[in-house]
């Protein structure tokens, strides 16, 4: 009979509200898209031979005065790929920005390769960043990677915010509601009427004439709302990151895979009890977190997440950090409970 590894957390109380900037985005501020056509080399014979890469080759050998025609070029180091990144909101000439990068011929791996200089294009055609780099494939499909840093910004999107008297928010979900919410806040926090409701997505904002607009939109962003809104869960896959408030709340639920199973409730303990030593055992490993053991011995793979208060988010994550999973488990099992309907909250999936 399996064990059972109880994790107690003794939960203090804390006030979290959304921000404006936690639902929203200011209109014409945002990333824009870069895409480009690329040759990966230094490859141990896992690139490919597609015709497209040969010639790509050949004329990148013309471009140094090296003339050999495509049917001599016999090698399996080198990889065509497209490479994609994101221009983030005014960014500027020497800054760096991270690229993904994809093989589009029948290489086996990009891993350690080489990427050669390469032009990311926007939509308009013009160059905005140059590529070149190292590629640190994934370790789930070895035809696709990423370099940090992996890009030079160029030449800048053309935006000035200066200049502007007035914003514009959009809501990422349409609500009636959130919308009224937003522009009372907002008339509320500078006690004039500059906010108004275009429609169930669309604030519109006008800046006092004695403030700045990097000044006002700080204020405005970071004005709080109620706790109805929807928490946000950022799971970024690239990098194997969890972030998410604190204090997201999960439902009663079980977990059960094939190499652990976990047990998510509420304790139904009276204060006088949780306190009391002998009735909820358990060994103080910090952070407020006992670890306790019912008849039998512990087992690491079988755990219950007990809580004094409602379990959250974090309560969960700290446990299975414990159990010492690995970050790819936690990250299937948050999406597992998500899907499920008992996390109130929006998981975003990066990479």
């Amino acid at each position: 009979m399996k064990g059972i590894l109880t994790i107690l957390f003794i939960l203090t109380s804390s006030i979290f509200a959304q921000t404006i900037k936690d639902i929203s985005n200011v209109v014409g501020i945002r990333d824009n898209q870069l895409i480009g056509y690329g040759l990966v080399v230094g490859l141990a014979g896992t690139g490919d031979k597609s015709q497209f890469t040969m010639q790509s080759l050949q004329n990148l050998l013309m471009n140094s005065y090296i003339k050999i025609p495509t049917s001599s070029i016999k090698s399996k180091n080198i990889a065509a790929v497209m490479v994609t990144a994101k221009l983030p909101p005014f960014a500027r000439q020497g800054d760096k920005i991270k690229i993904d990068i994809s093989a589009i011929g029948d290489a086996k791996s990009i891993d350690h390769g080489q990427l050669l200089l390469t032009q990311l294009k926007g939509v308009d055609g013009n160059v905005y960043a140059l590529a070149q780099g190292s590629v640190i494939a994934d370790a789930k499909n070895l035809t696709t990677g990423f370099i940090y840093n992996g890009a030079t910004i160029e030449n800048e999107v053309d935006f000035s915010l200066k200049d502007e008297d007035d914003i514009i928010l959009s809501l990422f979900k349409n609500s009636a509601k959130h919308a009224d919410l937003i522009e009372t806040k907002i008339n509320e926090r500078f006690g004039q009427k500059l906010a108004t409701a275009l429609d169930t997505r669309t604030i519109k904002i006008l800046k006092p004439k004695d403030m700045s607009i990097v000044k006002f939109l700080s204020i405005v962003q970071n004005i709080e709302l109620d706790d109805s809104f929807k928490r946000k869960i950022i799971i970024d896959m690239n990098r194997e990151i969890i972030i998410a408030g604190a204090d997201i709340p999960i439902d009663p639920v079980t977990v059960s895979r094939d190499n652990f199973t976990l047990r998510i409730k509420k304790s139904e303990l009276s204060n006088e009890q949780w306190n009391d030593l002998a009735v909820n055992k358990g060994q103080d490993i910090g952070d407020n977190v006992k670890i306790g053991d019912t008849p039998g011995r512990v087992n690491i793979d079988n755990a219950l997440i007990n809580t004094k208060a409602t379990p959250t988010i974090s309560d969960l994550m700290r446990a299975m950090k414990i159990m010492k999973l690995p970050i790819a488990d936690i990250i299937e099992t948050i999406k597992l409970i998500k899907d499920l309907g008992s996390i109130d909250a929006e998981v975003e999936i990066r990479g």
